[in-house]
Protein backbone atom coordinates (compact mmCIF):
# COMPACT_ATOMS: atom_id res chain seq x y z
CA UNK A 1 0.00 0.00 0.00
CA UNK A 2 2.89 2.78 0.86
CA UNK A 3 5.08 1.84 -2.25
CA UNK A 4 3.41 3.79 -5.08
CA UNK A 5 2.81 6.77 -2.23
CA UNK A 6 6.81 6.53 -1.77
CA UNK A 7 7.26 6.09 -5.61
CA UNK A 8 5.43 9.14 -5.97
CA UNK A 9 7.28 11.48 -3.06
CA UNK A 10 10.30 10.10 -4.69
CA UNK A 11 9.58 10.89 -8.14
CA UNK A 12 8.22 14.31 -7.09
CA UNK A 13 11.73 15.12 -4.92
CA UNK A 14 13.61 14.43 -7.82
CA UNK A 15 11.51 16.54 -9.81
CA UNK A 16 12.24 19.74 -7.55
CA UNK A 17 15.38 19.01 -7.47
CA UNK A 18 16.10 19.89 -11.67
CA UNK A 19 13.69 22.25 -10.78
CA UNK A 20 16.11 23.65 -8.55
CA UNK A 21 18.89 22.97 -10.94
CA UNK A 22 17.50 25.14 -13.70
CA UNK A 23 16.81 27.73 -11.45
CA UNK A 24 20.40 27.85 -10.04
CA UNK A 25 21.49 28.12 -14.20
CA UNK A 26 18.62 31.37 -14.98
CA UNK A 27 20.51 33.26 -11.50
CA UNK A 28 23.98 32.65 -12.19
CA UNK A 29 23.09 33.70 -15.96
CA UNK A 30 21.36 36.77 -14.65
CA UNK A 31 23.32 37.52 -11.53
CA UNK A 32 26.49 35.62 -11.49
CA UNK A 33 27.82 32.78 -8.81
CA UNK A 34 27.95 35.69 -6.43
CA UNK A 35 24.19 35.70 -6.75
CA UNK A 36 23.38 32.58 -5.89
CA UNK A 37 21.70 31.84 -2.84
CA UNK A 38 19.52 29.19 -1.07
CA UNK A 39 16.72 31.74 -0.96
CA UNK A 40 17.66 33.56 -4.68
CA UNK A 41 17.65 30.04 -6.04
CA UNK A 42 14.10 28.40 -4.57
CA UNK A 43 12.48 31.86 -5.07
CA UNK A 44 13.38 31.46 -9.23
CA UNK A 45 12.09 27.80 -8.84
CA UNK A 46 8.77 28.77 -7.34
CA UNK A 47 9.56 26.77 -4.69
CA UNK A 48 8.95 27.49 -0.47
CA UNK A 49 12.94 29.45 0.65
CA UNK A 50 13.74 25.77 2.51
CA UNK A 51 13.18 23.78 -0.46
CA UNK A 52 16.96 24.39 -2.03
CA UNK A 53 18.44 23.75 1.50
CA UNK A 54 16.78 20.76 1.85
CA UNK A 55 17.60 19.17 -1.11
CA UNK A 56 21.16 20.23 -1.14
CA UNK A 57 22.84 21.04 2.22
CA UNK A 58 25.07 23.80 0.91
CA UNK A 59 25.44 26.25 -2.07
CA UNK A 60 28.49 24.39 -3.35
CA UNK A 61 26.46 21.26 -3.21
CA UNK A 62 24.01 23.09 -5.94
CA UNK A 63 26.19 24.55 -7.92
CA UNK A 64 28.05 21.92 -8.60
CA UNK A 65 24.77 19.86 -9.22
CA UNK A 66 23.82 22.58 -11.94
CA UNK A 67 27.73 22.67 -13.40
CA UNK A 68 27.38 18.81 -13.95
CA UNK A 69 24.30 18.74 -15.37
CA UNK A 70 25.01 21.18 -17.82
CA UNK A 71 28.79 19.53 -18.95
CA UNK A 72 26.78 16.19 -18.97
CA UNK A 73 24.54 17.50 -21.36
CA UNK A 74 26.84 18.79 -23.52
CA UNK A 75 29.17 16.09 -23.18
CA UNK A 76 26.65 13.70 -24.11
CA UNK A 77 25.83 15.71 -27.00
CA UNK A 78 29.25 16.19 -28.53
CA UNK A 79 29.58 12.14 -27.94
CA UNK A 80 26.87 11.31 -30.05
CA UNK A 81 28.65 13.41 -32.47
CA UNK A 82 32.11 12.20 -31.81
CA UNK A 83 30.14 8.38 -32.63
CA UNK A 84 28.81 9.68 -36.05
CA UNK A 85 31.55 11.31 -37.44
CA UNK A 86 33.04 9.82 -41.02
CA UNK A 87 36.25 12.02 -41.08
CA UNK A 88 34.57 14.29 -43.60
CA UNK A 89 33.61 18.11 -44.02
CA UNK A 90 29.82 16.69 -43.72
CA UNK A 91 30.65 15.71 -39.54
CA UNK A 92 32.20 19.48 -39.61
CA UNK A 93 29.32 20.73 -40.68
CA UNK A 94 27.08 19.24 -37.94
CA UNK A 95 29.98 20.76 -35.00
CA UNK A 96 29.46 23.99 -36.82
CA UNK A 97 25.69 23.90 -36.52
CA UNK A 98 25.91 22.41 -32.64
CA UNK A 99 27.95 25.89 -31.98
CA UNK A 100 25.46 28.20 -33.78
CA UNK A 101 22.59 26.74 -31.86
CA UNK A 102 24.35 26.82 -28.59
CA UNK A 103 24.65 30.60 -28.75
CA UNK A 104 21.70 31.10 -29.83
CA UNK A 105 21.36 30.44 -26.08
CA UNK A 106 23.23 32.96 -24.60
CA UNK A 107 22.17 33.23 -20.87
CA UNK A 108 22.42 29.32 -20.77
CA UNK A 109 25.81 29.48 -22.16
CA UNK A 110 26.47 32.18 -20.26
CA UNK A 111 25.32 30.47 -17.42
CA UNK A 112 27.70 27.61 -17.93
CA UNK A 113 30.77 29.80 -18.54
CA UNK A 114 29.99 31.19 -15.22
CA UNK A 115 30.46 27.49 -13.67
CA UNK A 116 33.22 26.44 -15.71
CA UNK A 117 34.90 29.52 -14.53
CA UNK A 118 34.20 28.47 -11.18
CA UNK A 119 36.06 25.50 -11.83
CA UNK A 120 39.34 27.08 -12.26
CA UNK A 121 39.43 28.16 -8.12
CA UNK A 122 37.49 24.43 -7.06
CA UNK A 123 39.36 21.74 -8.37
CA UNK A 124 36.45 19.35 -6.61
CA UNK A 125 34.26 20.89 -9.80
CA UNK A 126 36.77 19.74 -12.61
CA UNK A 127 35.40 16.40 -13.40
CA UNK A 128 32.17 17.63 -14.84
CA UNK A 129 34.15 19.98 -17.19
CA UNK A 130 36.87 17.65 -17.93
CA UNK A 131 34.04 15.23 -19.22
CA UNK A 132 33.32 18.03 -21.61
CA UNK A 133 36.81 18.69 -22.95
CA UNK A 134 37.38 15.13 -23.16
CA UNK A 135 34.28 14.78 -25.70
CA UNK A 136 35.59 17.59 -28.03
CA UNK A 137 39.04 15.66 -28.12
CA UNK A 138 37.50 12.55 -29.26
CA UNK A 139 36.10 14.65 -32.00
CA UNK A 140 39.13 16.04 -32.97
CA UNK A 141 40.32 12.27 -32.61
CA UNK A 142 38.83 11.66 -35.86
CA UNK A 143 40.60 13.89 -37.64
CA UNK A 144 43.86 13.92 -36.68
CA UNK A 145 46.32 12.02 -34.56
CA UNK A 146 48.33 15.33 -33.73
CA UNK A 147 48.14 16.29 -30.01
CA UNK A 148 48.74 20.01 -31.10
CA UNK A 149 45.83 20.17 -33.38
CA UNK A 150 43.67 18.02 -30.91
CA UNK A 151 43.90 20.46 -28.02
CA UNK A 152 43.62 23.51 -30.55
CA UNK A 153 40.48 22.34 -31.55
CA UNK A 154 39.51 21.86 -27.93
CA UNK A 155 40.50 25.44 -27.34
CA UNK A 156 39.31 26.63 -30.29
CA UNK A 157 35.45 25.73 -29.64
CA UNK A 158 35.27 26.76 -26.26
CA UNK A 159 36.88 30.03 -27.04
CA UNK A 160 35.13 30.68 -29.81
CA UNK A 161 31.73 29.96 -27.74
CA UNK A 162 32.94 31.65 -25.05
CA UNK A 163 34.02 35.03 -27.46
CA UNK A 164 30.09 34.88 -28.88
CA UNK A 165 28.63 36.36 -25.50
CA UNK A 166 30.33 39.28 -26.23
CA UNK A 167 28.71 40.56 -28.82
CA UNK A 168 25.12 41.19 -30.24
CA UNK A 169 26.14 39.36 -33.83
CA UNK A 170 27.47 35.65 -32.68
CA UNK A 171 28.98 33.71 -35.47
CA UNK A 172 27.02 32.03 -38.34
CA UNK A 173 27.40 28.25 -38.62
CA UNK A 174 29.08 28.77 -41.71
CA UNK A 175 31.77 31.30 -40.15
CA UNK A 176 32.20 28.36 -37.11
CA UNK A 177 32.78 25.81 -39.73
CA UNK A 178 35.30 27.62 -42.13
CA UNK A 179 37.75 27.74 -38.83
CA UNK A 180 37.13 23.83 -37.99
CA UNK A 181 37.86 23.25 -41.30
CA UNK A 182 41.14 25.18 -40.94
CA UNK A 183 41.88 23.20 -37.88
CA UNK A 184 40.90 19.87 -38.52
CA UNK A 185 40.98 19.85 -42.66
CA UNK A 186 43.51 21.84 -43.90
CA UNK A 187 45.04 22.55 -47.14
CA UNK A 188 41.93 21.51 -48.54
CA UNK A 189 38.60 18.97 -47.90
CA UNK A 190 37.98 15.43 -46.44
CA UNK A 191 40.37 12.84 -47.35
CA UNK A 192 42.86 15.08 -48.05
CA UNK A 193 45.89 15.50 -45.15
CA UNK A 194 47.11 18.88 -45.01
CA UNK A 195 50.82 19.62 -44.80
CA UNK A 196 51.83 18.07 -41.69
CA UNK A 197 48.73 16.42 -40.89
CA UNK A 198 50.08 13.05 -39.33
CA UNK A 199 46.32 11.40 -39.53
CA UNK A 200 47.78 7.97 -40.53
CA UNK A 201 46.39 7.02 -44.20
Amino acid sequence: MGEPSTDGRLAKGERRKRELIEATLQVVAREGVAGASHRAIAREAGQPATAAAYHFKSIDDLLTAALTSCMDEDADRMRRLAAEVDGTDTSLRALARLMAQVVSVPDRLLAEYELFLLAARRPGLRGPTQRWLDALADFARSYTSSPVRIRILVAVVDGMLMQALLTDTPPTADEYETVLREILLPSGGPGKPGEGDDRPL
